[in-house]
């Protein structure tokens, strides 16, 4: 069998989401266990910065990630960059913010802390996602990169941003959205390029709007039975819900286990 390089989503992909934490489902890693017997390359395909995506990483087995939204790639435990968003763009969003009254954060190191210039972010989001630090004076001019902002507001005010249309974001939050990545095929072709393999040997697993940067078509994308709809009618095929064994019984249909 051909070696394949898997790259899987994390929410709702790998992990089912529960009260007390989340969790993968036993067949899940039956299934994983089984590709990496195999001889396949594995990675976790994330949004999620690498501060925030590395304890999940160890936590779930893996040695591989791409992460910052396809900005950051780790491989073999090591991490090997992180590219910022543009940096003009990023000043020219917060300053808008600021004339408009609105609350913003920036994440400018690689960390699992976001910056604040006072607490009414805090009072505003009640967020329990990430750490928020108070730095008087925050100014993102004195930053030389910018990894990810936060603008705290309700829907649908993010849509009189003028300049946020220069920027990727996306809203898990309904207190406020993220502007970061969302180009996960990005990191997967850096991670392919790097071993010399094939983007035809590609599989991608995901479940949400922010996997459907990576289901481009270069590649088998696979759906969770309990994704959003635009993913289905982009993807490949569409297996069973991550609690009904949708990443082993994809597997075996195609003959990867």
């Amino acid at each position: 069998m051909e070696k394949k390089y898997f790259f899987f989503d994390i929410d709702g992909t790998l992990t089912v989401a529960a009260r007390d934490a989340s969790y993968v489902p036993q067949s899940t890693k039956m299934a994983l266990a089984k590709l990496r017997e195999k001889g396949h390359f594995l990675a976790i395909a994330t949004g999620r910065s690498y501060a925030k995506a590395l304890p999940v990483m160890k936590a779930l087995g893996f040695e591989n990630m791409v992460h910052d939204g396809g900005y950051g790639i780790t491989l073999n435990n090591e991490l090997i960059d992180i590219e910022p968003l543009n940096r003009d763009d990023c000043i020219a969003l917060v300053r808008e913010c600021q004339a408009k009254g609105i609350l913003w954060g920036i994440q400018p190191e690689n960390s699992d802390t976001r910056f604040v210039p006072d607490e009414r972010f805090m009072e505003f989001t009640h967020d329990q996602y990430m750490k928020s630090k108070i730095i008087p004076g925050l100014d993102p001019e004195n930053y030389e990169k910018i990894y990810k902002v936060y603008v705290a507001c309700y829907e649908p005010v993010e849509h009189s941003l003028e300049t946020l249309k220069k920027l990727p974001w996306c809203r898990f939050m309904k207190e406020y959205i993220f502007v970061e990545p969302s180009d996960k095929a990005r990191g997967i072709r850096r991670i392919v390029d790097h071993f010399g393999g094939d983007y035809r040997d590609v599989v991608v697993f995901g479940d949400h709007r922010n996997d459907l940067s990576m289901f481009t078509g270069e590649w088998t994308g696979i759906a969770m039975g309990n994704a959003v709809e635009e993913l289905k009618a982009k993807a490949d095929y569409v297996t069973s819900d991550i609690e009904d064994d949708g990443i082993w019984n994809a597997c075996v249909r195609f003959g990867w286990i």
